[in-house]
């Protein structure tokens, strides 16, 4: 299977960033990807004030991207968008996978919410706006299991655990717009810890660059192999990288090293 993780800088205005996020599947198809996957907050990444309203699932972004998947015959995993939520003050935030017919085959609304206050450096309350999910989502894609997730998930790793063994996941995705302040020290050693312990391909698509003023993402969209060792990334730029995932190397790595199969807990 042949993946693209997508990069981008969503900012205030959703047409240019729809827009944006097509240029990129398109590039993902023409390079032969099976699958595209897409950042968190595709749709909008900008001040609260010029938020547009939150969708159902099949609004403009979802209809958006299920066209683009028919049209380009390739898997879109939609990292994620503003879905409406359960009440009038706090919406979803939601993933969408789209097989190559622009069927909606997938969906999963981010279960941990970034709530976090460091004095002087960053207070960001998520959960002031945003319900969370409370299902876990594997997607099988061209006869492989995909176990969905969401930026600051990759924090919790007995989600991922779940994902591997009660849903037989082989490849695990995380869209995020994780940022700079953590991105640095954290990015890359737990999407490489979540391999490892998991023994499975990670997929990390990644927002990049400042989005408003207080917000600045990380970016490093990268692809993780079982064995924990970084097979593709991308650099400090809107674009996308392709990687192909190695079915056969990661059944070699679980059954040579079966850390899966000798838990106890």
């Amino acid at each position: 299977m042949r993946v693209a993780v997508c990069q981008l800088n969503s900012r205030d205005d959703q047409d240019a960033n729809l827009a944006t996020a097509r240029k990129l599947v398109e590039a993902a198809a023409a390079g032969g990807a099976d699958l595209a996957v897409l950042p968190e907050y595709v749709d909008y990444l900008g001040t609260a004030a010029g938020l547009p309203d939150p969708e159902p699932i099949d609004g403009t972004v979802g209809t958006y991207f299920a066209t683009a998947a028919r049209e380009l015959g390739i898997w879109v995993l939609v990292g994620s968008y503003h879905e409406r939520g359960p009440d009038q003050r706090r919406t979803y935030n939601t993933s969408l996978m789209f097989n190559r017919q622009g069927e909606l085959v997938g969906t999963y609304r981010k279960i941990h919410l970034y709530d976090v206050e460091i004095p002087g450096r960053v207070s960001y309350h998520e959960s002031r706006n945003v319900a969370p999910g409370t299902d876990l989502v594997v997607v099988e894609c061209e006869g492989v299991r995909i176990g969905l997730s969401i930026c600051y998930d990759l924090r919790f790793p007995e989600l991922y655990r779940r994902l591997a063994v009660d849903g037989g996941a082989q490849v695990l995705v995380v869209p995020a717009a994780f940022m700079t302040h953590t991105g640095r020290d954290h990015w890359e050693v737990l999407l490489r810890a979540r391999a490892i312990e998991n023994q499975c391909y990670v997929l990390a698509a990644g927002q990049i660059g400042e989005h408003q003023p207080d917000r600045t993402c990380y970016g490093r969209s990268m692809v993780v192999d079982p064995w924990g060792t970084v097979v593709a990334q991308a650099p400090d730029t809107v674009g996308i990288v392709l990687a192909d995932l190695d079915l056969a190397r990661l059944a070699t790595i679980r059954s040579e090293l079966p850390s899966l199969a000798n838990r106890r807990l």
